[in-house]
């Protein structure tokens, strides 16, 4: 593993969630309920917060522990400011 992540797993779970896009586009193609398709949004919405959230522990429990872990100042600093970076990124997504 290069990343933190498991690229398989990752792949899988992406391969669901776009299954899930391409079944809300039936559901618009045959006019189904709104509250329906919301619904089906919603759990897309849910699925990807979900994958957002795998990565991250995935980057803190690989990449940023190892920075830590490396004894490089700079290295652990910089692995802290990104770390922050997309934590604020994800928190002002929601």
């Amino acid at each position: 593993m290069k990343h933190g992540y498991d690229k398989e797993v990752l792949v899988k779970r992406l391969h669901r969630i776009e299954g899930q896009v391409r079944g809300i586009e039936g559901m618009v193609e045959d006019d189904r309920y709104c509250i329906d398709i919301l619904t089906q949004v919603a759990a897309v919405n849910t699925a990807l917060e979900s994958l957002a959230f795998k990565i991250l522990d995935d980057h803190v429990n690989h990449c940023v522990t190892d920075a830590l872990a490396s004894g490089d100042p700079v290295e652990a600093a910089a692995k802290s400011k990104e770390l922050m970076e997309a934590v604020q990124r994800f928190a002002r997504t929601r």
